[in-house]
């Protein structure tokens, strides 16, 4: 497994930490991590895709947060740079929700921004 990254590119708020280890607690897998990928698509141009991975390939660079592992592959990492993963619990929704600095425009839910 590769080790844990040196300079975040990315941050994991304490909320969201927290909400990846309950939810690995939930599965029975406390290792595993929050992966966080870039793809084409979406209503904006590139589309966010979270999901729990136990895995991680020699792409992908690891960051550490409170106790929580994030993965990043590298191609998704350059549309990343300076974005901060929050969880956020109210009235409207329950979700991860992303601050990127690298987006020019987002699309109203938040899903999909275009570069």
């Amino acid at each position: 497994m590769n080790q844990v990254a040196e300079a975040p590119l990315v941050q994991l708020t304490k909320a969201a930490a927290e909400r990846v280890i309950a939810l690995a607690a939930a599965e029975g897998k406390p290792d595993l991590m929050l992966r966080l990928a870039v793809s084409g698509g979406g209503c904006s141009g590139f589309s966010y895709g979270f999901s729990l991975d136990g895995a991680v390939t020699n792409d992908d660079k690891v960051y550490e947060f409170f106790g929580a592992k994030l993965v990043v592959d590298d191609v998704s990492l350059d549309l990343l740079k300076g974005t901060e993963i929050d969880y956020v619990d109210d009235l409207m929704a329950a979700s991860f929700r992303i601050k990127n600095p690298n987006a020019t425009s987002t699309c109203g839910c938040g899903t999909s921004f275009s570069a």
